[in-house]
């Protein structure tokens, strides 16, 4: 059995199968399984990045049945059942019986991927790191000039996207700027900085309905955020965000932007359906049967924000934590009862436990099926549940210890940025797959010392052929 993703699907998963006859090969491109509902917090200063992404391994350090290997999986022949794998530096490929694929999601531009070099998305630690250089950054540097329009721009910060994560993060950065670093630096004053968060809907949290979602905007605009709805993003350059409302375009000068308005599949989704002559939606995600497997192939499974399966009233199930949960459970259940000869195909059902968000320290909203909590209530509320889903006794313990720190006091325990974190994305688009590189490197270092070494060519009369010129690196 082969499981392609370290995710909540996979994990969850395989998990499930610990005591199963199965032997399992986990490829994930990352070392760790990442708490992704967390990763604002690391982008904010809150937590580590070790705090929501445990290694793999240590994970699963007690479950003999799993051989976990690195790599991003870039092709699945699903004829000869062989799933082909990039890793860093080697290519390889796995034979399965049984295949989960449980990619997760990728930061949605809606076709202007341009967009990404200066309005990072929040999919990733790499994401996260480099917002929280980015933001951080942005206060140091602002406090270097003496051009007010020149401060202004570093001290305004843009979030595209007004649903969970967007929320979250721009009342993260309002409280940094009101009660966080007020008092710390000497040239500008923290608390003028604007925290602008923009969407094209004309709700903040659409899903959490009316009431939640106007009682979450009045929270962000008490906290300081402007909330500017109904407002499309039409470019983002270095120096500002270009947007189109009722007035018109106009545009935002501001450094600092962040991407958190969309999702869609990995490639690796479309792929797999055009080689089961599948159907994909316009993000990317794969139609499944109501148990969650291909389409024509029982023996493949697609969960989580990778699947497009209609819940109980009609709609696509959402891309949450959630659903891939549940639907890496029900997968286990249902490669369980084949091995143990039990009749298959029962439908996933998902069982929906609500949607939490966080505001701002001891505020949030909840929308627990007909129960509705906004306020220190529905923040206990949030506490409790994220402690629970993160993996690991000792990441439980920090991670109360920071909250407590920034919530209670007005610190920020992880503040230290790179200047490589503020920059990496950029300058590795630009010079290409490090380990790509060093192997063309090493290829042509190697033709090279060959011919440095070949015998010479014993002298030839005047009327020979001249001798060949030297082998170019593609020969």
């Amino acid at each position: 059995m082969v499981v392609v993703g370290a995710g909540f699907g996979g994990l969850f998963a395989i998990k499930a199968l610990r005591k199963a006859p199965v032997d399992i090969t986990l490829i994930n491109g990352t070392a760790y399984h990442l708490f992704q509902p967390l990763l604002y917090q690391v982008a904010t200063g809150i937590l580590s990045e070790g705090e929501i992404a445990p290694p793999i391994r240590e994970v699963l350090k007690n479950q003999d049945n799993v051989d976990v290997r690195l790599g991003w999986v870039s092709d699945i022949d699903i004829e000869k059942k062989v799933v082909a794998v990039s890793g860093p530096g080697i290519d390889y490929t796995v034979e399965y019986d049984t295949l989960i694929v449980a990619a997760g999601a990728s930061q949605s531009y809606f076709g202007n991927d341009q967009f990404a070099d200066h309005a990072p998305g929040m999919k990733s630690i790499d994401d996260a790191l480099e917002l929280r250089a980015r933001i951080f950054g942005a206060f140091e540097v602002a406090d270097l000039h003496t051009d007010p329009e020149t401060i202004q721009r570093w001290l305004t910060f843009v979030v595209v996207g007004a649903g969970p994560t967007g929320t979250e993060l721009a009342g993260q950065i309002a409280e940094l700027a009101h009660r966080t670093l007020p008092g710390q630096y000497k040239h500008i004053d923290p608390r003028k900085a604007r925290i602008i968060l923009v969407d094209a809907i004309g709700a903040v949290l659409n899903t959490f309905g009316d009431h939640l979602s106007a009682g979450a905007q009045r929270q962000l605009e008490k906290l300081g955020v402007e909330v500017k709805l109904n407002t499309k993003v039409v470019g983002v350059d270095s120096t500002g965000i270009e947007v189109e409302d009722a007035n018109g375009r106009h545009t935002i000068p501001s450094i600092t932007k962040v991407w958190a308005a969309g999702v869609a599949a990995p490639p690796l989704a479309r792929k797999l359906a055009e080689a089961a002559g599948a159907k994909t939606d316009r993000a990317g995600r794969v139609f499944v049967e109501k148990d969650t497997t291909l389409p024509g192939h029982p023996e493949i499974f697609v969960l989580g924000d990778m699947m497009n399966l209609a819940g109980e009233d009609g709609k696509p199930l959402p891309g949450v934590a959630q659903v891939a949960i549940q639907s890496g459970r029900h997968a286990a259940d249902q490669i369980k009862r084949r091995l143990s000869g039990k009749e298959t195909g029962q439908p996933f059902k998902y069982f929906d436990k609500g949607s939490l968000a966080t505001i701002s320290r001891f505020s949030a909203v909840a929308s627990i099926g007909k129960v509705h909590l906004s306020g220190f209530l529905a923040w206990v509320v949030w506490v409790a549940v994220h402690l629970f889903y993160l993996v690991g006794f000792k990441n439980r313990v920090t991670a109360v210890l920071h909250w407590a720190v920034s919530f209670i006091g007005r610190g920020r325990s992880e503040r230290v940025a790179t200047q490589q974190q503020a920059f990496a994305r950029r300058a590795i688009r630009a010079y290409g797959d490090p380990f790509e590189r060093e192997r063309a490197e090493a290829v042509t270092a190697h033709k090279k010392e060959l011919l440095d070494n070949a015998a010479p060519a014993e002298k030839q009369p005047a009327t020979a052929t001249p001798e060949r010129e030297p082998l170019s690196v593609r020969e």
